[in-house]
């Protein structure tokens, strides 16, 4: 991945060890500064505020997050600390520093009963601890920072630098005839180096408040493994089945598709299909 042309600015990342923050650092400007989970605690307010006022970032990229959406709903405490609590004092610290905040949210901060694709300014309402925490978030750093801050939501993350749905499809087709995957929730599968570029981009244009940023199209979990299978070149057999088939500790959103009402300003992402060809293109799983 080639570095992003971006106007001059200094740009730190947190929780850069991460998914999406592995392919924000491959095309960030060689001035941007990268701190992962064990270089900065991001709910250690001292931490924050001192590597702000050491780097001295233009805007500040908060990839930070508690991730284990079932986990969290025996840990809600540990994921709404950082979710929450430690969003708020990386924008608060950034706004008080002058600089600008990207903070990265989830399609889950929805209930997924709406019939069509939602839109910023629609109703949320979480229905698992992970949604809580993340909505939390979206509040703290609207608070601490109200007046120099972008919430982007997206969905279905994947990506070659963390454990992700292709991946691990992937694996079990190479192991198995059959792969059953649900077929009844519906959402973009957003590939995270195609996140990276509109998160870079934003953090130039500073558009304010939330906007939605995901893939261009939508489609279910089954559609999206019959699509990996079939791109990896495995044999296996993919079939629909339904949610309550294989009930886990947190409910998901039937409906995380997620579109734009804020016109141009947002960046628009190309599909899920064309994402998943420039992941299975780096060669992080064999095709």
């Amino acid at each position: 991945m080639e570095r992003l042309l971006l106007p001059p600015m200094r740009i730190l990342i947190t929780g850069a060890a991460g998914m999406l923050g592995f392919d924000l650092v491959a095309i960030a400007p060689a001035h941007t500064s990268a701190l992962s989970r064990d270089q900065l605690d991001i709910t250690d307010e001292q931490a924050v505020r001192d590597a702000i006022a050491r780097i001295q970032p233009d805007v500040v990229i908060n990839c930070a997050a508690w991730t284990d959406v079932d986990g969290a709903e025996g840990a809600f405490d540990d994921a709404l600390e950082v979710n929450g609590r430690g969003a708020g004092l990386v924008a608060g610290a950034a706004a008080a520093a002058g600089a600008w905040t990207v903070h990265v949210s989830s399609d889950y901060v929805f209930d997924g009963s709406k019939a069509s694709a939602y839109v910023e300014s629609d109703a949320v309402g979480p229905i698992s601890a992970y949604g809580r925490s993340k909505l939390a978030g979206e509040e703290a750093v609207a608070a601490a920072a109200p007046d120099a801050h972008t919430i982007v939501r997206s969905s279905w993350l994947f990506g070659v630098g963390g454990p992700c749905f292709p991946k691990t499809i992937v694996k079990l087709a190479s192991e198995r005839e059959v792969l059953r995957v649900v077929d009844d929730q519906v959402g973009c599968p957003t590939y995270t180096g195609d996140l990276a570029v509109a998160l870079l981009e934003l953090a130039a244009s500073r558009v304010p408040g939330v906007v939605h940023v995901a893939a261009g199209d939508s489609c279910s979990w089954f559609e999206f493994a019959t699509a990996i299978v079939a791109a990896a070149g495995e044999s296996c057999t993919v079939e629909p089945c339904a949610t309550s088939e294989f009930p886990r500790p947190a409910r998901r959103p039937a409906n995380s598709v997620l579109v734009t009402e804020r016109g141009p300003e947002v960046p628009a992402l190309p599909s899920w299909r064309q994402g998943l060809e420039a992941f299975m293109a780096t060669g992080v799983v064999t095709a």
